[in-house]
C-alpha cells in the first residue's frame, strides 16, 4: 500500500484555498449551508489536476487489480476521470473514460454513455464532491445497465458523509479522498 498522505494533504491545501467558499448556499437538495465546494476550481487548474490525478491513481493502484475504465455523470465526474486517465496515459497505464449523461441521446448512437465503454469493463466511478451519493448511484446503474461492472466508486470530497451508505446498497464500495472533517466543516450543512 502506498502512502498517499502527502499528495492528499496537497489536495486538501489546494481545495481549501481554491474551491472552499463560505456564505449563504442552497445545495442541490434544497438545504442551505454556510460554505459549499465548487472542486471543478481545483480540479481544471494546471496545479489542482496533476495532485488530484495523482491522488486517485495513487488510490487505483492500490487496487487488487487496475480498472479498465475510469467516469461517472456528466459534468462533476469528467475533470477527475479525463485528468486522471491523461496523467495515467503518460505513465504508460491504460484507462478508458467514459461520461453518463444526465439524460439518454436520442439520436446518432444514442443512450447515457459517451466515451469508450465496453460490456465487462472493470470500472471506478467517480465525483468531484458527493454529498448523498445520489450522482454516482445514478452512475453506476448506467455503467451496469451495458454490462460494465462498478469495482469502486470514488470521490474527491465526500461532504455529506452519507455516500457510503448509499453507493454501499449496490454492492460497490465507496472511498474519499477527503472529507468535510478534514476540510474544517461538519457533514452536510
Amino acid at each position: 500500500m502506498s502512502d498517499t498522505r502527502p499528495t492528499v494533504d496537497a489536495l486538501r491545501e489546494d481545495i481549501l484555498l481554491h474551491s472552499v467558499r463560505t456564505g449563504d448556499f442552497v445545495l442541490k437538495s434544497g438545504q442551505r449551508s454556510g460554505w459549499f465546494i465548487d472542486a471543478k476550481q481545483t480540479l481544471c487548474r494546471p496545479s489542482g489536476m496533476l495532485i488530484a490525478a495523482t491522488a486517485v491513481l495513487d488510490v487505483l493502484m492500490d487496487m487488487p487489480a487496475l480498472p479498465d475504465a475510469i467516469g461517472g455523470l456528466t459534468m462533476g465526474a469528467d475533470p477527475v476521470a479525463f485528468i486522471t486517465a491523461g496523467v495515467a496515459a503518460v505513465r504508460g497505464i491504460g484507462l478508458k473514460v467514459f461520461s453518463v449523461r444526465k439524460e439518454a441521446k436520442d439520436h446518432g448512437s444514442g443512450g447515457t454513455i459517451a466515451g469508450a465503454l465496453d460490456a465487462h469493463d472493470k470500472v471506478v466511478v467517480v465525483e468531484d464532491v458527493a454529498t448523498r451519493g445520489a450522482s454516482l448511484l445514478q452512475a453506476i446503474k448506467a455503467v451496469s445497465a451495458v454490462g460494465a461492472v462498478p469495482v469502486l466508486a470514488l470521490a474527491i470530497v465526500d461532504r455529506g458523509g452519507v455516500a457510503g451508505e448509499l453507493v454501499g446498497s449496490a454492492g460497490v464500495p465507496f472511498r474519499a479522498l477527503l472529507s468535510a472533517p478534514e476540510l474544517g466543516f461538519e457533514y452536510g450543512g
